[in-house]
């Protein structure tokens, strides 16, 4: 049964515009069977073209892409670096509005594509339509449209018609089986004659019928053998005979006796040891020479007399008391709390407070329906995360104990722009995994009740996208 897959995608507007690199968006999707289930570890084929002014406007770029599904159904890629023939620099960025249309085969090959998706680019990279726009100065953020209603899913296609089975081939004809020849009568065995000399090859006769077979007589003895006699033509083949009895084993002849062995000489008798001889007496040590006389020491002056000891005198003032050292308990990158610290700020009596981040992350949903939940705080990651209803990254978040909460907007800010302390210190701890430069994380702001922020930590900027889109989940604590 052929399988209706369903594609899932957002798209990550980030631009690459600097000297001599290759303009370029990042894009992911999610790709999903007829059931709901992930297309996962798959490589599908996938066509995007933008098209100007309309949903079905004209074309103005076009690309193709063959990428791996991961283990959670997402592919990544990045228009502007497909298979194509278009040049992505010289789209006009203000002669919009543009529109991006998706093209999708998951039989991962290019074409026919069987899921089809167009959705305006709300947005432009700012880098991209500064190029072509003829001033850097943003204009007034526009107000937010209206979402627009979702489309009905396409009707399943037939499947296609199978192609018929080719003919077998004919089967070759089997050869005329020969006539087999009659038996014939088997003769009576004559008395072995004298065996003659050998003599020469008499011409073969013809096969005769093959007779019936006759009682096996009794065996005779066994006469001389007589010198070979001609060679007669070749009779016809008998029936075989039942064979006779075997006859007893004759007996061993006797073993011929083995030559006596030689007598070994007798090994003569060791000789006496003789005396070992006297030691030589030890030579004379001759006579140690003259040690030179020591010159003489000079003689030691005599110890001055010990002078009496001073007066002590007045005792200085006292000096101003030292700078006290620092009582603080907290540093970035710290390993502590069950995770690295990547925030510090002080209080008006000089407390330390701050954010710290766990050591280990997966990948949710922020919640699977589009249901309004309030938790529009940018800033309280911890207020906004007791909002979260029906959400699995909430649940996995609250589920590591105590404490830890899903990050608002502002906290995942920080945590992009202060990475490099902590990916510094969990390079260093096993079992860990260290922060993406490439994933998108969700927050816990909600833009509405469809939507909710992310921050794509490789352009290092915010975004909002559907809820029940898949994005990488990290949980924070405070102190």
């Amino acid at each position: 049964m052929k399988k209706i897959y369903t594609l899932i995608a957002g798209l990550m507007l980030t631009a690459s515009v600097f000297a001599q690199a290759p303009e370029k968006m990042s894009y992911q999707a999610v790709v999903r069977d007829a059931s709901g289930t992930l297309v996962t570890s798959t490589a599908v084929g996938m066509q995007l073209s933008i098209l100007q002014d309309s949903t079905t406007g004209t074309a103005v770029y076009t690309e193709t892409h063959t990428p791996n599904t991961n283990i959670n159904g997402l592919v990544s890629l990045e228009i502007g670096t497909g298979t194509t023939t278009d040049d992505f620099s010289t789209i006009d960025w203000t002669a919009g509005p543009y529109f991006i249309k998706t093209e999708t085969n998951p039989a991962g090959i290019t074409g026919p594509y069987t899921i089809t998706g167009t959705s305006q680019l709300m947005t432009v990279p700012y880098a991209l339509y500064a190029k072509t726009s003829g001033s850097s100065t943003p204009g007034p953020a526009g107000t937010n449209g209206t979402d627009g209603i979702d489309g009905a899913v396409g009707a399943t296609g037939t499947n296609g018609i199978d192609g018929i089975d080719g003919a077998v081939g004919a089967a070759g004809t089997n050869g005329i089986d020969g006539i087999d020849g009659a038996v014939g009568i088997n003769g009576v065995d004559g008395t072995a004659g004298a065996t003659g000399s050998t003599g020469p090859q008499g011409p073969a006769g013809p096969t005769g019928a093959q007779g019936v077979t006759g009682p096996t007589g009794a065996a005779g003895t066994d006469g001389a053998t007589g010198s070979t006699g001609l060679t007669g033509p070749t009779g016809p083949t008998g029936a075989a005979g039942t064979d006779g009895a075997t006859g007893s084993t004759g007996l061993t002849g006797p073993t011929g006796p083995t030559g006596a062995a030689g007598t070994d000489g007798a090994t003569g008798s060791t000789g006496l040891t003789g005396a070992t001889g006297a030691a030589g007496t030890n030579g004379a040590t001759g006579p140690t020479g003259l040690t030179g006389s020591t010159g003489p020491t000079g003689a030691a002056g005599t110890d001055g007399a010990t002078g009496s000891t001073g007066l002590t005198g007045p005792t200085g003032a006292t000096g101003a008391a030292g700078t006290s050292g620092s009582t603080d308990k907290f540093h970035l990158g710290q390993d502590t709390l069950g995770g690295i610290v990547y925030s510090i700020y002080k209080d008006a009596s000089g407390t330390q407070h701050g954010l710290i981040v766990n050591k280990s992350e997966s990948i949710a949903v922020w919640q699977a329906s589009g249901t309004a939940t309030g938790a529009t705080h940018s800033w309280d990651g911890a207020t906004n995360t007791s909002l979260m209803t029906s959400s699995a990254a909430a649940t996995y978040v609250t589920n590591l104990g105590t404490g830890w909460y899903l990050p608002s907007i502002d906290e995942l800010r920080i945590l992009c722009h202060n990475r490099y302390y902590v990916n510094k210190s969990l390079s260093t701890i096993g079992g860990t995994t260290l922060l993406s430069n490439t994933a998108g994380y969700w927050s816990s702001t909600e833009f509405n009740r469809r939507n909710a922020y992310f921050f794509y930590f490789d352009g290092g900027y915010a975004s909002y996208n559907y809820k029940y889109d898949t994005y990488s989940v990290r949980a924070v604590r405070s102190f």
